[in-house]
């Protein structure tokens, strides 16, 4: 039987820290007997594998978090604690230990009337055709960039320099993701040569 590939979760460290602290605004619970609650406006939070745990407390102002991701599904999270996060725009994700996504929650904010008619006409006013071929304008730029100053492949460069120039004459989106893609095949065919293999995309 072949193993199959889980997020890390645990290895023995003797600097093991018992005190749960973010990281970037990110917070990480993995291991078995996972909890997260609330006590009298606090956060309460334990994780760990076997007698190694680690817990943390946090008040409502100062803790720095933005992000609770708890990997593994053996534990608890009341629904007073996902209140706690949603109050202070903090997201949740809870992923199964092979990295998939098993739930989320994030901010919610109020929706913006003029944002969202806005959206609603973009393609019928021109502007969704501009914001994508300024978008792949700025992309066309970096690899143009990449191709020419890191990889030294100035034939590849120009190449990408030209479609770029060719976005100004297109008003089909469809136009536009035909120079994306020409300019990426242009582009990695670079990094090709250099013997690195193209990242693979999972379907």
């Amino acid at each position: 039987m072949v193993a199959t590939q889980t997020l890390p979760q645990y290895s023995y460290d003797r600097n093991f820290r018992t005190i749960i602290t973010p990281r970037q605004g990110v917070i990480t619970l993995f291991g078995y007997g996972i909890r997260a609650q609330v006590e009298r406006g606090h956060l309460i939070l334990e994780d760990g594998i076997g007698p190694d745990r680690r817990n943390a407390r946090f008040p409502r102002v100062g803790h720095e978090l933005k992000r609770l991701v708890v990997i593994g599904s053996d534990g608890m999270i009341t629904l007073a604690a996902l209140r706690w996060l949603a109050d202070q725009n903090a997201a949740f994700v809870m992923l199964e230990r092979d990295g998939s996504v098993l739930a989320t929650t994030g901010p919610v904010r109020s929706s913006d009337a003029r944002l969202r008619r806005a959206q609603a006409l973009a393609h019928s006013n021109g502007t969704a055709i501009q914001l994508a071929i300024e978008l792949i304008r700025q992309k066309l730029v970096g690899q143009e960039r990449v191709t020419r100053e890191r990889l030294k492949n100035f034939i590849a460069a120009d190449s990408i320099a030209q479609f770029r120039t060719a976005l100004s004459a297109v008003n089909r989106l469809e136009a536009v993701l035909s120079i994306e893609a020409s300019a990426a095949l242009t582009y990695w065919s670079a990094w090709a040569e250099l013997g690195i293999p193209s990242p693979r995309v999972p379907a």
